[in-house]
């Protein structure tokens, strides 16, 4: 079974306590400082090998906060910047559909992503720079190996985002915003940094990371199921059930699957494609595929976010609450029918499987109607069993790497890797594109129906700069511009 919530509780009293409780961050306008308060508390949180456990453990929790991938970088504000739900006028959410970067709203909304990303960068760094020197509290085979591996991933996974964020267009590095690419926590400045040193940084936490679990990922060697169930009977009974549960942390194919992100975001598309076919050809011992593409009948079964894809997943303990207020609210809705995700969306196919299977229409207490999206809703947590617990937040996802391969393998490939997405979304029937620029207007239209309420679609748009007519729902009074300036007091204090 998942991890109790009691016991993610106390973890999170004490990561606020010990971790949080050393880190400030202090404004400054052109760099990031990250400051140790004091040194004592790391001496008594890193002391032995479970102190680091219950650090990542912690590094996890923030991750899913709200303003994070709980919420900001997933479903509420990147979706508002393209978008994505139906908003009140003279509102926050409206402006930054807008692409309003001045107004105090918008402002706040984008300066309080890039705060949080980098308080859990700066908790990463505590636990990197503490590991080594206090590598000799690690007692059980491979823990070591597992946590630095997992922190430098995260790492590049928080900091990517900040750059396809923040920064330039990467077609156009110079023309957008230098990053600071921060690696421990010091009183010294971590000063901006040119796009091509920023890539080094982050392949190279990625090279490291995956060096690292290669060979020791129980991953690589048990199938999902396996690591859902460890135990005698599984197959896969881990001296630790710490090594359990892969798929809820940033495990080998995971990394492997973000260097295909990163390396398409640096148009590398060679390694881009090697990397995203590694993952699609995972295999358990019995042969079958190691992330397989979700089906209608996970649906039937109230699968909607289609756990079986996920290379990487956050397990979020209160997404049951998050759904029933921003989705059953009606807060996060797109028409008032099915009329405008059908027809616009998706081109009413009448077969498409998310289509007909993620979204429904709904009555509010008012007795207005509205079009929601059913990718998170799940069970009551006091009825769920292991079978129906799928309280995931998606963070890579099988799909994205077919796509991704579609775009970046020779072209006959491609065309064949995008005839298996399609034919996984019950579109098969829809005509290949004969040509590049075809293939490519039509990956791009898969981004933005696949990763509704996930965030990768605006990615997609600023990473091939696409014009305004290519960016479903713009509003006609939008100046698309994916250039979004750095927050005026970068860092928030602590």
């Amino acid at each position: 079974m998942q991890p109790s919530k009691s016991i993610e509780m106390k973890r999170i009293s004490f990561i606020i306590v010990g971790i949080l409780g050393i880190l400030a961050f202090t404004s400054c306008k052109k760099f990031l400082t990250v400051v140790p308060k004091t040194e004592k508390p790391q001496d008594v949180i890193f002391s032995a090998e479970g102190g680091f456990k219950d650090a990542l453990t912690g590094v996890y929790i923030q991750m899913k906060d709200n303003g994070v991938y709980g919420g900001a970088m997933t479903q509420t504000t990147i979706e508002q910047l393209i978008s994505s739900w139906d908003v009140t006028a003279n509102t926050t959410e409206q402006r930054l559909g807008l692409f309003n970067y001045t107004d105090a709203g918008v402002e706040n909304a984008l300066a309080s992503i890039y705060a949080k990303e980098y308080t859990t960068i700066a908790g990463i760094n505590s636990i990197l720079g503490q590991i080594d020197v206090r590598k000799s509290v690690f007692k059980t085979p491979g823990m070591y190996e597992t946590i630095k591996g997992e922190c430098l991933a995260l790492r590049a996974y928080c900091h990517l985002d900040i750059l396809r964020l923040f920064g330039p267009v990467p077609t156009a590095p110079s023309s957008g915003n230098a990053l600071p690419y921060v690696t421990q926590l010091t009183t010294t400045a971590n000063p901006r940094i040119s796009f091509n040193d920023f890539q080094t940084l982050l392949l190279k936490d990625l090279t490291d990371a995956e060096a690292l679990l290669k060979d020791i990922d129980p991953v690589t060697k048990y199938s999902l199921t396996q690591l859902r169930t460890p135990g005698v009977s599984s197959g896969f009974n881990p001296s630790d059930t710490y090594f359990a549960y892969r798929y809820l942390r940033m495990n080998y194919y995971a990394i492997k699957a973000l260097e295909a992100r990163a390396y398409l975001w640096f148009n590398n598309t060679q390694k881009a494609y090697d990397c995203a076919k590694l993952v699609i050809d995972a295999k358990n011992d019995d042969g079958t595929v190691k992330f397989r593409f979700g089906t209608a009948a996970d649906l039937t079964a109230k699968n909607f976010v289609l756990t079986p894809e996920h290379i990487f997943g956050l397990y979020d303990f209160d997404m049951l609450n998050k759904y029933t207020t921003r989705y059953s609210g009606g807060v996060l809705k797109k028409g008032t029918s099915a009329t405008t995700i059908t027809s616009q969306l998706y081109g009413t196919t009448g077969t498409d499987i998310r289509e007909s299977g993620l979204w429904e229409l709904i009555t509010l207490a008012n007795g207005a109607k509205c079009y929601v999206t059913k990718k998170y809703q799940t069970l009551d947590s006091k009825t769920i069993t292991i079978a129906t617990d799928f309280k995931q937040i998606p963070m890579l996802r099988i799909s994205e790497m077919y796509l991704i391969a579609a775009e970046t393998a020779p072209f006959s490939d491609g065309q064949n890797y995008f005839k298996t997405f399609r034919t996984s979304r019950n579109i098969g029937q829809l005509p290949i594109p004969a040509d590049p620029n075809q293939l490519q207007a039509e990956i791009l239209k898969e981004y933005r129906k696949e990763f509704y309420a996930e965030g990768q679609a605006f990615f997609a748009y600023k990473r091939l700069n696409a014009p305004k007519t290519s960016v479903l729902f713009a509003p006609a009074a939008a100046t698309l511009n994916y250039l979004i300036p750095l927050p005026k007091t970068e860092v928030i204090t602590q």
